[in-house]
């Protein structure tokens, strides 16, 4: 970057004053000890913090590119990534990905024939798989007037990339997009069908009543200027610390207590990321305070440890909406979601009770009326129809508008798969869970 470099005389004692000499040397020993051994608690205490610590899920950039510079601008947000990366890891943080959000990808291969507009995606897909970083093209439809070919190019291009992320807009304040919906559960289905498993899908989601500038991917986007960037912790860890320790708390004081520790962390980390920006001119947007889960870090776990019962169960919901009441109250500037994620096949515990029929779809969207995020990483039979998707990308679409909250829905079709028999997904962001019939 061109405009910052990274580098940083008493006498001896009678025979009557030896028993008060030998006593003082034992209060003097006990003080030792016990100097030492709160030296040694207080080390424990900050071994504990490390590792109590959340880790860093996402450090994103939002980038604006242009066609004829894109692989210097590419270059030099990489070059801050690492950076900030650096930052954290310095300061004890585990930082899992970094990652590059630019404005939607129409605006960027307008006028291209659609070869040339897939090739040159492609190019970019290779260049975020050399450089490791996570990268999203953002959404190819915003509105319902908006060109529907990029929806087709979109599929086309995700069931050949390596893992870049995209989107489409299904609501927003200017109503539900049902065009957009219909189009969207054809580019599902067709992900579904030409890509292993289905898990192109997995860099898909139609997304509804969503802000630019969230951290978080497949839902990320931006349609302004570039060099900003956001941060997204995988916190569910610390929900659960709290949640199991506090289960005869009553739900106004856990409320309190997560959102005194979830703060704690989060402004650690905004430290850090305002004094990277300070450093670079960079724009620091915020953190979305979304206690993130995957696999054994999970959400699931964290509410049945405070309900005593599994997800599903009575209790779930007005635990969603406590641990939501926390995160939306916690001490940084906040961007993204702001709310609970429940990815069914992301959270160990979650696939597990879904796998065992202890909740549906229907369940989670009722939890999304408190403000989770949707419908995440939802496996579906491979007989599923285009019909039957756009119907749950309206009912999703529908919440968020009604309600003004943020939603998103990322389905997974399994091809050749039927309700009852068991997920097939390759990937260390998956858990493998039994599939249920269609509602």
């Amino acid at each position: 970057m061109n405009n910052y470099r990274f580098a940083p005389g008493r006498e001896a004692a009678t025979l009557n004053s030896i028993p008060s000499l030998r006593k003082s040397q034992k209060v003097i020993r006990f003080l030792l000890l016990s100097c030492i051994a709160l030296l040694i608690c207080a080390g424990a205490s900050a071994d504990d913090h490390v590792q109590d610590r959340p880790k860093v899920r996402a450090i994103t950039a939002f980038v604006r590119l242009t066609p004829s510079d894109y692989q210097r601008e590419l270059s030099e947000t990489v070059e801050a990534l690492n950076f900030v990366r650096r930052k954290f890891q310095q300061a004890g943080w585990d930082v899992q990905t970094v990652r590059i959000t630019t404005q939607p990808f129409p605006e960027f291969v307008r006028g291209l024939p659609k070869a040339k507009a897939l090739d040159f995606l492609l190019e970019l897909d290779n260049l975020a798989a050399a450089g490791s970083y996570e990268f999203n093209i953002g959404p190819a439809m915003m509105q319902d007037s908006d060109d529907p070919s990029m929806m087709d190019l979109a599929a086309e291009f995700l069931a050949r990339a390596k893992g870049t992320n995209s989107s489409a807009v299904i609501a927003a304040e200017d109503g539900i997009h049902w065009e957009t919906i219909h189009r969207a559960a054809h580019l599902v289905k067709y992900l579904a069908d030409n890509t292993p498993r289905g898990q192109g899908n997995f860099n898909f989601a139609a997304i509804a009543m969503v802000s630019p500038y969230g951290p978080f991917y497949p839902a990320s986007y931006h349609t302004a200027s570039g060099k900003k960037f956001a941060i997204g912790l995988e916190s569910a860890n610390v929900v659960l610390r709290v949640l199991a320790a506090e289960t005869k708390a009553t739900p106004t004081q856990v409320t309190a207590m997560l959102s005194s520790e979830l703060s704690r962390y989060d402004r650690e980390a905004e430290a850090i990321a305002q004094d990277f920006a300070r450093e670079s001119h960079w724009e620091y947007l915020g953190i979305d305070p979304t206690p993130a889960p995957l696999g054994n870090v999970s959400i699931g776990a964290a509410i049945e440890a405070y309900t005593g019962h599994p997800v599903g169960s009575s209790g779930t919901l007005s635990t969603a909406f406590l641990i939501t009441t926390a995160v939306r109250s916690v001490q940084v500037k906040q961007v993204g979601y702001a709310g609970l994620m429940l990815p069914v096949l992301e959270d160990a515990r979650l696939a597990q009770r879904w796998s065992e029929g202890k909740f549906s779809i229907d369940a989670l969207l009722s939890y999304s009326s408190v403000c989770a995020t949707g419908l995440d990483t939802v496996p579906l039979p491979g007989d599923v129809t285009e019909d039957q998707i756009a119907r749950i990308l309206g009912d999703v679409a529908s919440l968020a508008f009604k309600w003004h909250k943020p939603l998103t829905a990322r389905l997974l079709p399994v091809k050749d798969k039927h309700p009852g028999e068991k997920t097939g997904f390759d990937s260390p962001y998956l858990a493998n869970a039994t599939l249920q019939p269609m509602p």
